[in-house]
């Protein structure tokens, strides 16, 4: 049986202190096994500072952390409730550990890991030793299997439980209920005994045979728990089918990414991306009509659907679950409008939903990165009308002189959103940029200049429609521009590609992230890339000790810290990356993706992935555990060498 564990061999000492930690399982070819502590998620509750991440798989909204050493708990910590609308612990830790009907049975730390898709911890206090993990086997329930040295009675309760939680003890099951209607449910076994104590419970556990079996379950309405305590007793009494089911979902990803031919330290960053994907995938719920991937699970106000956001995490995860991509792919679609336009981002809560922009069309990209993995024609065929429908609406509504050179805009007019729908809200090319109305109705608003990659990105999503017609044997009946875009946005003055003023056509030279872009779609010529070749390799500008920031670093304007006024942003230095690789010059992409690889700051180590990163230092910047970071750091890791 894949699941049935031996005891865990402490092998040494760390600086922490805490000691480090083993596969424990018998079958230690899983290969989760050899990436131990794949990040540092150590967090109990009540300590004073910030929580930057938690354990959470399968499409949950609760998340877990393990205790720090400095402040134990003898059972994992949480469960916290991840919704971006009402972020709370639900406990300290819903379900604590120790021996019963003992004076003194303080645990101190032996071991904690954080493997992908498990977490173990192991502590001893003068009466024995006590191992847990905890797994999840569904989108609402984790898996607690709890071991012992001895075969002596064990005592589990609940500590510390959330404002406003109210526990009550129902046959095998506490029951912990939030007003909210979200609910943390921990079922025993029948042969327990489960007492209701003020606010709390304590339940009594005698057995010889390990391990012991704990679900922990977190529902977001009375009827869902229902529905969802049914299905627990006979999870308890067999839980090996769910936990090979679970095995075997992380043997798949990791083996679908994984390469023969890398460094040990470059496969454990592309298995923090694959796990960094999968901590932020979230179950439909609410107006998330389909499941999904959230930029960032840590970070309250990204905990929502995002339009290019999407498409990426689509086509960084079409290689490893092709169906969780086809399905966040349909969330955005489920809230497309009735002329085409895909809307900036979605959540729980319809209200929220933002329409006032969209953002950079990319989606045929994911779509033909989940047929060129899977093959599948009819997910092509049931997403090419939307796909054909969104790529005209950016003609009809964001071509202000129908010239064929499309403008970032907005529904509302404003600035603001119009810089958003580019997805460089801050960019220093629209530092002086104006709104114009545009004759496609009074939605229909763009900036005063033309973008090369807006553009760029719709040649390439103009050659894979016109690839899923031919597949699906219908009709292309949409503009192409395609060939133009190139030599429209290249200024052969600084040989280099820049955004055009509609007033006068002239270009705003300042050279930027956005002229990667045609070189990763493919569209400028071999002669217009070897001329940028100087700038592109330049030090002061481009060539930086993490390359290709998002503003020449060179620049008057450059910050290192203005989120698109400088730093690093993955996507942009994946683009610039592949672009190069894409004309031939593949020593000098691989040169670029080992610097990447190398000096991001905590990258090969525990730290999370950011969202973005200090030019000149690496340094971690903004949201932790960044789901588009992560899904450009799996397709370097998988260009390299090639």
């Amino acid at each position: 049986m894949r699941h049935k564990f031996i005891h865990i061999i402490c092998i040494t000492l760390l600086v922490t202190g805490i000691t480090a930690c083993t596969p424990g399982n018998k079958n230690t070819a899983e290969k989760r096994y050899t990436f131990n502590n794949i990040l540092d998620i150590a967090y109990t509750p009540d300590t004073l500072h910030r929580c930057y991440g938690w354990f959470t798989d399968a499409g949950s909204w609760m998340g877990f952390t393990l205790p720090e050493k400095e402040n134990w708990v003898n059972g994992f910590c949480g469960p916290f409730s991840l919704d971006m609308f009402r972020r709370q612990w639900m406990a300290q830790s819903a379900v604590t550990v120790g021996f019963s009907q003992k004076v003194s049975d303080t645990f101190l730390p032996d071991s904690t890991c954080y493997y992908p898709g498990e977490l173990y911890m192991s502590a001893h206090s003068g009466n024995g030793t006590i191992t847990q993990r905890l797994n999840f086997v569904s989108a609402s329930t984790a898996l607690l299997r709890i071991e012992a040295d001895k075969a002596e009675e064990l005592m589990l309760t609940g500590s510390q439980w959330g404002k406003n939680i109210t526990v009550s003890v129902e046959q095998n099951s506490v029951i912990a209920r939030h007003p909210s209607g979200e609910s943390v449910t921990v079922t025993f076994p029948p042969d327990v005994k489960l007492t209701g104590t003020d606010n709390n419970y304590t339940a009594l556990i005698h057995t010889s045979k390990y391990p012991v079996n704990v679900a922990i379950s977190f529902f977001t309405s009375e009827k869902e728990m229902t529905v969802g305590l049914q299905n627990l007793p006979n999870l308890l009494n067999n839980p090996e089918k769910a936990l090979q089911a679970n095995a075997e979902r992380w043997e798949g990803y990791l083996t679908k990414i994984l390469r023969t031919d890398m460094k040990p330290e470059y496969d454990r960053i592309a298995v923090k991306a694959v796990t960094t994907l999968i901590s932020n995938w979230r179950t439909h719920r609410g107006g998330l009509l389909h499941e999904g991937i959230v930029p960032s699970h840590a970070v309250g106000y990204f905990v929502g659907f995002w339009a290019w956001d999407t498409w990426r995490f689509s086509a960084g995860t079409a290689k490893f679950d092709p169906e969780l991509a086809k399905n966040n792919i349909r969330a955005m679609f489920d809230y497309q409008q009735p002329d085409g336009m895909v809307i900036d981002c979605i959540y729980t809560d319809p209200s929220e939903n933002n329409a006032r922009d969209s953002k950079p069309p990319l989606v045929c990209w994911a779509v033909d990165e989940i047929f060129t993995h899977t093959g599948d024609t009819a997910f092509v065929s049931e997403m090419y009308p939307q796909l054909l429908s969104y790529y005209k609406w950016w003609y009809q509504k964001r071509d202000h002189n129908h010239n064929g050179m499309c403008e970032y805009g907005a529904t509302d007019g404003t600035l603001e959103a119009a810089a958003w729908e580019s997805g460089m809200d801050n960019a220093i090319r629209f530092d002086d940029a104006m709104m114009l109305k545009n004759d496609g109705g009074e939605d229909a608003w763009s900036m005063d200049q033309e973008s090369v990659d807006l553009n760029a990105y719709l040649a390439l999503e103009c050659k894979l429609l016109k690839k899923f017609a031919g597949l699906l044997n219908v009709p292309f009946d949409a503009p192409d521009y395609s060939n133009k875009v190139a030599d429209y946005f290249f200024d052969p003055k600084l040989n280099f590609f820049f955004d055009r003023r509609l007033k006068d056509g002239s270009f705003i030279e300042e050279p930027g992230c956005e002229a990667y872009t045609p070189l990763w779609t493919q569209i400028a010529t071999q002669e217009q890339v070897d001329k940028m070749l100087p700038m592109l390799q330049d030090t002061a500008k481009f060539s930086t000790y993490i390359p290709f920031p998002t503003i020449a670093a060179d620049n008057p304007k450059y910050n290192p810290r203005g989120y698109w006024r400088g730093p690093i942003w993955l996507d942009q230095t994946y683009f610039a990356i592949r672009g190069l690789r894409n004309y031939g010059y593949h020593k000098l992409a691989d040169e670029y993706t080992l610097q990447v690889f190398d000096r991001l700051n905590g990258l090969k180590e525990g730290a999370p992935i950011h969202e973005n990163y200090g030019t000149h230092t690496g340094e971690r910047l903004k949201a932790p555990h960044f789901s588009w970071s992560s899904s450009h750091l799996l397709m370097m890791y998988d260009d390299y060498g090639k």
